[in-house]
């Protein structure tokens, strides 16, 4: 009998290697944004972290599959549709990323504010005096937009309260009763970009949401306004709007831990700009995030090996 395969495109914990280990052989991917297809010969279980894209092909090409997992909250790199037109259940791992992505948001918008960065470098260059020349300014009492308050989204607002901060969201599937329950206010996009004193993207990538953020709404901003990006680097139509804002003084300062594509080509201008503030993608990813990704994704895997009903499944439809 041919052995099978649990192929995950990235390394997995300790956790995720011994309770997935007991379905097979666990196989991680040399390059995690190469070739897919070669490897799927007898793998059961499909672990997708990175970049990795899980095609149409990909999905046909692995006929074992019983599983497909990714190891955070989005999945627009995995076809779905096509999983779910082969019976596949794609688990992942909503809640898992919730404290450490807020927490994120909060450091980036907290280092921009203090211009820690700035700080930094100065009392290194011995440049004591600079302190006299260069302010920085307070969160308590000004106004942040939050684009889109899902789980991640109503924790950011949570935080920003606790610094006396007045939030505003624009999320159209968010009701009057849940933002009253929240204590923020729902505006329209526009009316958010124009108020805000700082804006903290937490919305989720879709087809509808690809380039929310744009050259055109960009137009609308309070001038001096800081921008904060931990969600997907699409969500902004490009690196280049930014920079304009930055440019003309719409935005004060931008902080970005995702890009469109990934990793970004850093000679782009906004890479030199002293008020880009950048991270690789990395925010979420704390250590006890991911602990409670491995156990949560590696749970899901392991019950629909055993015939069992996962808690976390984006196609639940299969299920039945």
């Amino acid at each position: 009998m041919t052995a099978k395969k649990i192929l995950c495109t990235g390394p997995i914990d300790e956790y995720a290697t011994r309770t997935l280990g007991a379905f097979g052989e666990i196989v991680v991917a040399d390059d995690p944004a190469g070739p897919i297809i070669p490897f799927l010969n007898d793998t059961v279980a499909l672990v997708v972290r990175g970049e990795a894209e899980i095609t149409k092909e990909v999905v046909e090409a692995g006929t074992d599959l019983k599983v497909i997992a990714r190891s955070g909250v989005g999945y627009n790199n995995v076809d779905i549709a096509a999983a779910t037109a082969r019976g596949i259940p794609v688990v992942f791992t909503p809640g898992a990323m919730v404290a450490s992505m807020a927490e994120g948001a909060m450091a980036m918008m907290l280092s921009m504010a203090k211009k820690l960065v700035y700080w930094d470098q100065q009392t290194k260059a011995g440049n004591w005096t600079s302190r006299f020349v260069t302010d920085h300014i307070d969160l308590e009492g000004k106004s942040l937009g939050v684009v889109g308050v899902g789980r991640i989204g109503r924790r950011t607002v949570q935080l920003a309260q606790a610094f006396g901060m007045q939030v505003s969201a624009f999320d159209p599937y968010v009701s009057a009763s849940d933002a009253k329950e929240m204590g923020i206010t729902l505006l329209s996009l526009d009316e958010l970009l124009g108020q805000a004193d700082f804006i903290c993207i937490h919305a989720a990538l879709t087809d509808e949401t690809k380039g929310l953020i744009n050259g055109e709404n960009l137009k609308n901003l309070k001038p001096g306004a800081f921008l904060v990006n931990l969600a997907r680097g699409a969500l902004i139509e490009s690196l280049d709007v930014l920079y304009d804002a930055l440019q003309d003084g719409r935005l004060r300062a931008v902080g970005l831990d995702v890009f469109e594509p990934e990793p970004p080509d850093v000679s782009h201008p906004i890479f030199q700009h002293p008020n880009c503030l950048t991270a690789p993608h990395v925010l979420g990813i704390s250590k006890g995030a991911m602990d409670r990704v491995f156990q949560s994704m590696a749970d899901d895997m392991a019950a629909v090996l055993r015939g069992e009903t996962p808690r976390h499944v984006v196609n639940p439809e299969v299920l039945s």
